[in-house]
Formats: structure tokens, sequence, C-alpha cells
């Protein structure tokens, strides 16, 4: 079961990014703020909280050069992104409680990590002119916003897929 759901669950998550920006209207906020849904990452990093680090980081490999090879012109920030943030949030989470709504905030860090890691290397590399003050508030805010909105929808349910998962790991 384990083998078939998980990447079904995962490209679900990254085709259903790409139709939300095609249904979006164009104007919504009046063209002003950027919109950027990260189911992939959260789902990636609600594995690594409650089914298992190492798949979660795994996953967050191949998703991210996936993702790099579909997405970006730049190969790589989030191949680097995905695993890193899924390490760095499973080390956060050794020393925090594994409930709900403490997950749901460190994962809309891990959000907010992966939004400013790319900006920060669009930016070294030349590739936005947009400043930090404009993105903050153009693209970072209303991103986490809409990804709360998207926390709260989906974080029962993957919550209760990845601790069935972590009992099968178990199990076997």
């Amino acid at each position: 079961m384990r083998r078939v759901l998980l990447p079904v669950l995962f490209t679900g998550c990254f085709i259903f990014e790409s139709i939300f920006i095609e249904l979006m209207p164009a104007k919504f906020f009046s063209g002003q703020h950027i919109l950027v849904p990260h189911l992939l990452i959260m789902a990636i990093l609600f594995l690594t909280i409650y089914g298992n680090r190492n798949l979660g980081i795994l996953y967050g490999f191949i998703f991210g050069l996936l993702f790099d090879v579909v997405y970006t012109e730049v190969v790589g920030i989030y191949l680097f992104m995905f695993p890193v943030i899924a390490y760095l949030i499973s080390k956060i989470m050794k020393v925090l409680q594994t409930n709900l709504i403490i997950v749901s905030i460190v994962t809309l860090l891990g959000v907010g990590l992966l939004e400013i890691g790319v900006y920060e290397m669009n930016f070294l590399i030349h590739r936005t002119t947009m400043g930090f003050p404009s993105f903050f508030g153009n693209r970072l805010v209303p991103t986490l916003v809409l990804n709360l909105i998207f926390i709260i929808l989906v974080a029962y349910p993957l919550k209760r897929q990845f601790e069935k998962l972590a009992d099968q790991l178990r199990n076997e």
C-alpha cells in the first residue's frame, strides 16, 4: 500500500500546485500580490514529522529535482531546499511536541524558509530585481496566508495518513 500511495499522494500535490495557479484569477488582489501554493513541501514536512524522516528527505530530493526540471530554469534550488528544510524541521521537531497545531506552525515556518531561500538564491544570481521589503509584502505574506488555509484543510488527513504509514513501517 505504501509503495503506491505515497508516490500518488506526492504526485497529486505536485500537479495540484500548477492546476491551482492556472485556475486562480490573474487579477486576484488587483494583481499586486503573488500567491504561491506549497502543498508539496507541506506534505513532505508532514511525512518527515509524522512518518519517517529518511523517507521525507528522500521524497524531498526526488520531488525537488522534479520541481526544478519542470518549473524552474535553475536546476538545483528546490533539489537543495526541499531535503534541507525537511531535515531542519525534523531536528526542530525533536525538541517540540508533535501536536497538530505546533506541527502546522512549524510547517508554515518551513514554507517561509523555502520562499526566503528561493528568493535569496534568485537574488544572488540576479534572476530577480525585487527588493526584500517588496518580496515580504507582495509574495511572502500572501503565500503564508494561502498555505495556512491549505494547512487548515489538509493537516488532519495528512497526519492520520502518515501516522498509519509510521505504524506500518514499525510493524515491518
